[in-house]
């Protein structure tokens, strides 16, 4: 049968956390071996931190031991205020001493690690660039505001009477549908994340005086797979002028200046007869695109039309003293035939070598 352990080693040895009688020499000694051995022990700063609230903080068993020295008759209070003295002064002693031989190796090992070798060749950081789209999106807005246009913006979460009811979409149409729309929990607040920016039309119809004169880029969001021409988050910037006697005919002379601004002056437009809730009459826009890869070609741009009645009533506009006419296009789209990009993914991936194929405009 083995021996019972000594009170002494079961305390060095971390068993039992004795707290001495602050006149116990046997005792108060064993407490002071153990916090030494701790302090000796630690390997790192961390280490002795923990070995430290152990061994000298407050609820340790010599902070404990001292705090009963109050309690103690006055014949007894000077040996022990002596012993305890004594024992707590070694102790930081060994802490403070354990703690610069710590410092100091952690010192040395920061030094070793962070050494800069000033003789070695120097690592060359490219220099970055904005993202081609930004900078496209940029210089359409750039072709209005020197048309005398102001730029609008709005926020991507939005409400479905500004996506949706205000630009006369009929209660029953399939964008309304949670298949073709994100619609923000719970959908009863009626609230998405805009299909499109015509929403910042109508804010700016119900903000602003007429005849505005605005351009609307911005972000929007559908529920499109991503592939090669399709991403669920994309850009486009709309327009929309509200003005006395605006015709179709001023519609088709604003986009071909754009076009020629964009594309060349050889650049030409087409007008063709479609639908849209919130246009009438609408057309789709195709643009002949002279420098197109493969030789000049017709390609489909965007949509276009008279801004409907209904619209202009819903922002609280006179159709029969106003009519405006509004367009838009996709950001991305016009980046992938204006600079023959074949692969949407090219475009989101964040890849530096494709912004620096369109040269690093900061």
């Amino acid at each position: 049968m083995s021996e019972p352990t000594s009170p002494e080693t079961a305390v060095l040895d971390g068993l039992v956390p004795v707290v001495p009688h602050p006149t116990d020499e046997v005792g108060v000694n064993v407490a002071v071996q153990a916090a030494l051995a701790a302090f000796a022990a630690a390997g790192n700063l961390d280490e002795l931190k923990s070995a430290r609230l152990a061994h000298s903080g407050e609820k340790s068993p010599l902070s404990l031991a001292n705090r009963e020295i109050g309690r103690l008759d006055k014949s007894e209070k000077a040996v022990a205020g002596k012993l305890m003295g004594a024992s707590r002064g070694r102790v930081n002693k060994a802490l403070a001493d354990r703690t610069a031989v710590l410092e100091a190796e952690d010192a040395a090992r920061i030094l070793v690690e962070e050494t800069v070798d000033v003789t070695a060749a120097p690592r060359r950081r490219r220099a970055g660039a904005r993202h081609p789209l930004s900078t496209l999106q940029d210089r359409v807005s750039d072709i209005f505001v020197g048309m005398g246009w102001e730029i609008a913006e709005g926020p991507e979460v939005e409400s479905e009477w500004f996506n949706f009811d205000a630009l006369n979409f009929a209660p029953d149409h399939p964008a309304r549908e949670m298949q073709d729309t994100f619609f923000i929990d719970p959908v009863d607040s009626h609230l998405l994340l805009r299909t499109h920016t015509s929403p910042v039309q109508v804010r700016s119809m119900l903000e602003r005086e007429v005849p505005m004169y605005v351009l609307c880029p911005g972000r929007v969001y559908r529920t499109d797979e991503l592939d090669a021409t399709h991403t669920p988050v994309f850009h486009q910037f709309e327009g929309l002028a509200i003005d006395k006697n605006l015709t179709m005919a001023d519609l088709r002379g604003t986009l071909e200046h754009f076009a020629r601004q964009m594309f060349g002056d050889d650049a030409s437009i087409r007008l063709r007869p479609n639908f849209f809730p919130f246009t009438e009459p609408s057309a789709e826009l195709d643009i002949w695109h002279p420098g197109a890869k493969g030789g000049p070609r017709w390609i489909e741009w965007g949509g276009c039309g008279m801004v409907n009645p209904n619209v202009l009533r819903a922002a609280g506009i006179d159709p029969e003293e106003y009519s405006g006419f509004a367009f838009g296009m996709g950001v991305e789209r016009t980046l992938m035939f204006r600079n023959e990009v074949p692969d949407m993914h090219d475009m989101i991936e964040g890849d530096i070598r494709f912004s620096e194929h369109f040269g690093m405009e900061i």
